[in-house]
This record gives C-alpha cells, structure tokens and sequence, in this order.
C-alpha cells in the first residue's frame, strides 16, 4: 500500500504502517553486513554494535551507546538490513533470531504501530493508552481486505477468519499452505480466534475489538418494532453491551492491570447463510470467586461494588441500605477501595446501560444488586458458638437481619 491508498485508514494511517518517505530512507541507510551485529546487554538485553576486530573466538564490538565490549563469538548475532525496520511480518526476516524479534517489536512499538505479525500470529502490545485506529473508518478500510492487502491489525485477523468463513477461502501467509491439504477448500468452516497472553497483555481490550468489527460488518440492520417496543438493542448491540456486564462482575484490579479479568470465556458468534449476525452465547469459568471476601493489600474487589458506591445511582443506595464509604464493608475494604484509570461512576452507568440493553427488567436488575449488597452486609456479620453445642449464632450484629 503506498501513501495514497493509505488514506482510506484516516488519522490511524500512521500508527499502521509507516510512510513511503520512511521506507526510502531505510533502504539508503549505511549498513555493512558483516560488521553490523547485535550483542548481549546487561540492561536492555541485545543492543546494536559493529564489530572491531575477532580473535580467539571472541569478538571486540562498539555499541550504539559508544561502549566497547569483548564477548563470545557465539553471542554475536546479525542485525537485518535497514530495509527490515519495522517489517510488518517478521516471518520475513533476513535473520530471524531473539534480538531480531525484539529490536523489531521496540522500533514499531516506539512509533506506536502495536500490531505485528509473526508467521499465521498477530502479536499485540498493549500501548497503555488510547488510539485512533479502532474507528468506524478504520473498520470500513479492512473490511474484504487479503491479510497482505492491508497493515497488521486485529480487525485484519477478525476479517480474514470472516471471509474464510463464507467462501472458505484460506487467507495466503508467507511459506504455509493454502489449506489445510495445500490448496483452497472452498468448504465454509466454523473459525476460531485465540487471544492468549499475560496479565495486562491487552486480551480483554482486544477481544472487544473483535466482536465490534464482527457487529459492524455482519450487523443485522435496524430493530424491530417489537424490539423497540421492549426498549432492548439490536443483537450486534447485545454482544457488544455483554462485555460491561460480565466486567462489572467479573474483572478486578490486580498488582498487574487495572482492569483483570479474573475469570475465563468462550464466545460463539453465529452468522447465517448470508454472514449476518444470528446470535451469540458466552461461556464462563473459573471465576476467582475467594476475590469476594479478600483482597490483597494493592489489589481491589470486583468493580461492581464500588460502581455501586460511587453515589453514582443514589437511588441504589437507599434500596440496598448501604452507605457511599466502602470502608464501612469488611469484604470490600482489604485492598485499594479507588482506581486512578477508573471513574466508578461512569462505568456504573454502562454497566446499568448494558443491563437495558441486554433486555433485563427493572425487577431483574434490582435482584442483581440486592444480591451485591446483601453480599457487603454479610461480611459485616459476626457469629459465636453456642454453649454446648456444634452450632452458630449472631453475635449481637444488628445488621443481620438485612440479608434477608
């Protein structure tokens, strides 16, 4: 793609590929193939450096930083030509080796170009703030594009299982196979996208960008009178909104991320014969359900019971017959009680928001958080045996009665 069809990506264009101008000057670079190397560092692990002289098995090189270093033959390793900087795909490479990888990875990271491919993989590197290249223009310029037509992006990915899904064409990558016996099948196959990586990777975030490019480009159109009548959204709105439910519930700040989810899922889209949107269902597990009643020291409880306090809805308040201080609630008040990169009262309303629009009922949502605040009121109760016998009771709590 060249300046001009890049255009199509608006202001996101230079956090996806870089320009022609850039490319020309890369290619023109001073490089010498057989000095030009990578060495080991205590610091930053691998740093550029041009080799002096070999002798013995080891080699003298001058770092990039102006440092002269002595090390083993064997732990020098080719830098690739200037014209590799920043590749899009690092299947490419000249050589392909760790300090290869990573210097890559920096250099594209450094100019804020998060997205990556490796072979048949995409790699993502959370930026840690907010960028221009989810929009609905963005979406538009992916949408029917071959993997090779277009910079790497998780809607790329997204689009190209799309497609195979209804023409049952292969995405082409680089040195595999078209199919899974080395040509085109033309057989529509059910897709999977795994999203796989540490805490605080960007899984959550990126997974959100999947189904927003499937609810874009599959979307059903404009609700029915019914639907409008009952005041839910569209079913491309429904997936979207089930993630602030299932986060309000089920995501936590952790020592690591914000924004964890401490619990695991497996979404299933449904298209029908012409690629709209059918239905969705989601399957959790493994929630950290101890994550209720304790928390470490740096760490926080689920988001809803501080959505819930944030006096946001004071109405909920009064129903639930709690107060705004989380600090009065045992189960709550172990760890950090506020989030900097949080406003507990904006995501009460999307999470509340997101309960409408999924179609639940006043009575449904009232249900769900009289059960949150029941759960803040029983973790104020204090037992004590009973004389004689195997059994508990009250400890004179005069809040016990209010979990009934």
């Amino acid at each position: 793609m060249v300046d001009a069809e890049m255009a199509a990506f608006g202001a996101a264009a230079p956090y996806l590929r870089k320009s022609e101008k850039e490319r020309l000057e890369a290619q023109t670079r001073p490089f010498d193939l057989k000095k030009d190397v990578f060495v080991p560092d205590d610091k930053e692990e691998f740093v550029k450096a041009t080799i002096l002289s070999r002798e013995g098995g080891k080699v003298t090189a001058e770092t990039e930083h102006g440092k002269t270093v002595t090390v083993k033959e064997d732990q020098v390793l080719q830098q690739n030509p200037p014209k590799f900087d920043r590749i899009e795909d690092m299947a490419m490479l000249t050589f392909l080796h760790e300090p290869a990888v990573l210097y890559n990875l920096k250099e594209r990271y450094a100019s804020w170009m998060i997205y990556t491919y490796s072979g048949l993989f995409c790699v993502t590197i959370n930026p840690y703030k907010w960028l221009p290249v989810y929009n609905a223009e963005v979406v538009a310029a992916y949408r029917g594009k071959k993997r090779s037509e277009a910079p790497p992006h998780i809607f790329s990915i997204s689009d190209n299982a799309y497609q195979y899904m209804l023409t049952g064409d292969r995405p082409q990558v680089k040195g595999f196979p078209e199919g899974p016996t080395g040509g085109n099948t033309h057989d529509r196959e059910n897709q999977s996208i795994l999203i796989t990586g540490e805490s605080g990777a960007g899984k959550t975030v990126n997974t959100k960008r999947v189904i927003q490019y499937f609810a874009v480009i599959a979307a059903i159109g404009d609700r029915s009178k019914k639907e409008q009548a009952t005041g839910k959204g569209t079913l491309e709105d429904q997936i979207i909104e089930a993630n602030p439910a299932l986060e309000a519930f089920g995501n936590a700040k952790t020592v690591r991320n914000d924004n964890s989810s401490r619990f695991g899922k497996f979404i299933r889209i449904h298209f029908g014969a012409t690629g709209k949107l059918a239905s969705a269902d989601i399957e959790t597990y493994l929630l950290e359900k101890s994550r209720v009643i304790f928390q470490l020291k740096a760490e926080r409880d689920y988001h809803i019971f501080y959505q819930i306090l944030s006096n946001k809805k004071p109405e909920l308040l009064d129903m639930l017959l709690i107060t705004n201080n989380p600090y009065d609630y045992a189960f709550i008040s172990q760890g950090e009680t506020t989030v900097a990169s949080i406003d507990d009262a904006e995501e009460l309303m999307a999470t509340d928001n997101a309960f409408d629009v999924l179609g639940f009922t006043s009575e449904e949502k009232n249900s769900m958080y009289k059960l949150t605040g029941a759960i803040m009121h029983f973790g104020n109760m204090k037992f004590k045996l009973k004389q004689r016998e195997e059994q508990a009771e009250p400890d004179g709590t005069e809040g016990g009665g209010l979990e009934c």
